[in-house]
């Protein structure tokens, strides 16, 4: 990135990376993903398995029996947030069952795990701090703006609205801009109303029908205390050439980028992205499937954005201590509990297929990156039914209220037998086409949500794959 040349955005990573070696932190893990993929849901899973001691046959340092007990540890990071587990598993497990708010902003939770290790010599006492920092992933979605210039950015965004999926979603904002002219002097009303469309817009494609991804601004969709700032009122407008002149409208738009990626996207770099050693990102891929071949190419292209962020390489010690660098990554289909284990690994297939050229360029680095089909939360179980004369592969769970299938509402009481449908076997089939499937649509698969299960006291919930992801993430840390 060119930005990184400046000595003293460097000085402050090293200066960060420095504090935290002293500090005795440990091993960084980022967990993101773009809306509705379970980031609190997964790392809630996490903490709650390991406090428990819960045997994960997958986690080698689990099913040896080497891990002593997991405990957590005093926030680290004053400055940040901390993730509020225990809320979260109260929503779980409480009268009302239901699934954590989803994540708003950046949050941290230290957590220790004590384990001999598996020295051949003979095991010795040993420990490993992990700080779990949480994010949303359309705040990474920003980090590729810093190399663009304003008018890059309008023009790239303003031909993807045109698009077949977008055209009708972006429509008003489209409008808003028709006869705006750049080069007229610069206009608060203006700036807000066009900012407030585009917004709209942006908040339109991520709803669950559309389920479109590569949206930024992230802080227009997750605006925080951020909210009506001049940071977050421009939009893109079409400017032609390369001079726009002071007090324009252009002008005005140009500088509140600027400020945006200023003050919003480096701190979040600096602060926090540039320190992780590892990643795990949660991909909905169920709810893209549901919206059709645009809302796939669309998460396709987002995460090859989102993996052109990463700092990826081989780590070293010495590089740990000056400049981290994510060394494993792990791309992670959830909601599998959605779909009959027949249809697993054809969900692993379509997510290594989107991420296939993310990867590429990833692997070139150095980095180790992986990918699954998990269920951090099982909230289903399967059966086989009789039909007449077939035998039909079903899931059984609690739908959430107003959930639909078939013309059937649910009530988020009664618990229902689903048929969600196979996945293709050619995981390239799901492609075929640039339209949004709305519901009413003939897909060979549906998918709804479900309530979270009902769990006994002090249990975690069931999961799938959950301790395949761990071993991978932190494994060779507690060899």
């Amino acid at each position: 990135m060119s930005f990184l040349s400046d000595l003293a955005f460097e000085a402050a990573l090293i200066a960060r990376s420095l504090g935290d070696y002293f500090s005795g932190g440990g091993l960084r893990l980022g967990v993101t993903g773009l809306s509705r993929s379970g980031k609190t849901v997964f790392l809630t899973a996490l903490v709650s398995n390991l406090l428990a001691g819960v045997r994960l046959p997958v986690l080698a340092a689990s099913a040896e029996g080497r891990i002593a007990r997991a405990r957590l540890e005093p926030q680290p990071d004053d400055a940040v947030p901390r993730f509020a587990y225990e809320d979260h598993m109260a929503s779980l497990a409480g009268p009302d069952r239901c699934w954590p708010r989803s994540t708003r902003r950046i949050s941290q939770l230290r957590l220790t795990i004590e384990f001999e290790s598996a020295n051949r010599w003979g095991g010795r006492d040993a420990s490993l701090a992990i700080d779990l920092v949480d994010y949303p992933g359309e705040w990474l979605l920003d980090l590729p703006l810093l190399d663009k210039a304003y008018a890059t950015w309008a023009q790239e965004t303003l031909v993807a609205s045109e698009t077949r999926a977008r055209a009708p979603l972006s429509a008003d904002w489209r409008a808003a801009i028709a006869g705006l002219d750049p080069h007229a002097e610069a206009n608060e009303d203006s700036a807000r109303a066009i900012a407030e469309r585009f917004t709209a817009y942006l908040r339109r494609a991520r709803e669950s029908v559309y389920a479109l991804s590569t949206l930024p601004p992230g802080r227009f969709l997750m605006p925080g205390d951020l909210e009506g700032s001049p940071a977050l009122t421009f939009a893109p407008v079409p400017i032609e050439g390369d001079m726009i002149a002071p007090g324009t409208m252009g002008a005005m738009m140009e500088r509140r980028y600027e400020a945006y990626k200023t003050f919003v996207v480096k701190p979040f770099f600096r602060d926090h992205f540039a320190r992780l050693d590892r990643q795990i990102v949660l991909v909905d891929a169920l709810t893209a499937l549901n919206s059709g071949p645009a809302a796939l190419a669309d998460l396709e292209n987002a995460l090859s954005e989102v993996l052109g962020a990463f700092r990826a390489g081989r780590s070293s010690s010495l590089a740990s201590i000056f400049r981290p660098r994510i060394d494993k990554i792990l791309f992670a289909a959830t909601k599998a509990d959605h779909l009959h284990h027949t249809s697993h690994d054809r969900l692993e297939a379509i997510l290594r297929l989107l991420t296939a050229k993310a990867i590429a360029r990833a692997e070139g680095v150095g980095a180790e990156i992986d990918v699954i089909a998990m269920a951090a939360i099982r909230a289903t179980r399967e059966a086989e039914i009789r039909h007449h004369s077939e035998t039909l592969e079903a899931i059984i769970g609690v739908p959430q209220k107003g959930e639909t299938i078939g013309g059937e509402i649910f009530d988020g009481v009664a618990e229902a037998a689903v048929f969600p449908g196979e996945l293709p076997e050619d995981p390239a089939a799901i492609f075929e086409g640039d339209a949004i499937a709305l519901p009413e649509a003939d897909n060979d698969w549906r998918f709804v949500r479900f309530r979270p299960p009902l769990l006994q006291r002090g249990q975690p919930a069931p999961q799938i794959r959950l301790d395949r992801a761990l071993q991978f993430l932190i494994g060779d840390r507690l060899a």
